[in-house]
């Protein structure tokens, strides 16, 4: 089979194509050629990356890709910005996420590509789960953010897609994803653990559900090739939830370090967060956000194939040797 992977070296794109390429003719698609080492310097003698080009945005570069493909799987971006620098946020998303996906499906799908495998988030089900409860994937959706927004349009623009031309559309919809070289506030994470700084975070209750990289790219390679999988929609997770002070401590032990955790009770560590104006840290923190995985597992005969512990073990290793 041949495919097309965009953002090819992001961190979920470019361990879907490292992956993919073990079993499948990859084209891997980045948007910049400086880095496309990464791929073309891969360690597996079986991968066959078969080129790279320069930007997911113009699609006269990708036309020639698309020729032949089998499948596309768009994972490529525009990602939470921690120092937001558009003027207008949402139409910056609108454009890369929404706008460029919709255009690239329907050049996959002229080009005769018959499944499009589409990285979306959970965020387009909202930032946090009633307790008690799991997101599913026919659920209402209330994106919260300019993100989950652009993502919950360019769903909605594939699936129109998908009815008008017969091209199979395949959403997925991840929740936070961790694994060796993971960034962002996972990073910062295991760099208070490794430091021992107190944290006053001994005491949450919450439920979150999270998804290992090796557990994402096996489900993603089942959406591009299994037949149940097509026109469907995915929701991802390690199939096992766990609470903010319960990942510490199981960060910790990968990390082979006594974690400081101070049992400072939830509802007072909401209350000063939400003081200080910092409620979506304290929802980040404190709040659920759980995923049923049972559709995903019966429709495909899925089973994550890496624990929680598996996969933390293997994101401490990354940690530790390139910190």
């Amino acid at each position: 089979m041949k495919l097309l992977v965009t953002g090819a070296n992001g961190f979920v794109g470019n361990a879907a194509a490292r992956h993919l390429a073990r079993s499948h003719q990859v084209q891997a698609q980045v948007r910049n050629l400086a880095q496309a080492n990464l791929l073309s310097n891969s360690e597996l003698p079986e991968q066959k990356i078969l080129g790279l080009q320069a930007d997911f945005i113009d699609f006269s570069a990708l036309t020639h890709a698309l020729q032949g493909c089998n499948a596309v799987l768009h994972c490529a971006a525009r990602v939470h910005q921690v120092h937001e620098t558009a003027s207008d946020p949402l139409a910056a998303y609108r454009q890369v996420n929404r706008d460029a996906s919709v255009a690239l499906a329907r050049a996959a799908a002229s080009a005769g590509v018959q499944r499009f495998v589409f990285l979306s988030s959970i965020k387009v089900h909202g930032e946090f789960s009633p307790a008690g409860q799991a997101f599913r994937a026919g659920d209402v959706i209330r994106p919260a953010d300019p993100y989950a927004v652009s993502k919950h349009e360019a769903e909605q623009g594939l699936k129109d897609i998908a009815a008008q031309t017969g091209m199979q559309v395949v959403i997925v919809r991840p929740p936070l994803v961790y694994g060796p070289g993971v960034k962002a506030n996972f990073l910062s994470m295991m760099r208070w653990l490794q430091r021992g700084v107190p944290l006053p975070l001994g005491a949450i209750q919450n439920q979150r559900s999270l998804i290992g990289l090796a557990n994402l790219v096996d489900l993603i390679e089942q959406c591009i090739t299994h037949p149940n999988a097509a026109n469907q929609t995915f929701l991802a997770s390690d199939g096992r939830d766990v609470s903010t002070t319960g990942l510490l401590q199981a960060m910790a032990a990968a990390l082979k370090v006594k974690p400081r955790l101070l049992p400072i009770p939830q509802a007072l560590l909401e209350k000063s967060l939400g003081l200080l104006g910092r409620g979506g840290m304290a929802q980040r923190l404190c709040g659920n956000l759980a995923v049923d995985i049972s559709p995903t597992r019966n429709t495909l005969g899925w089973t994550p194939p890496q624990s929680l512990e598996e996969g933390l073990q293997a994101t401490a290793a990354h940690f530790l040797i390139h910190r």
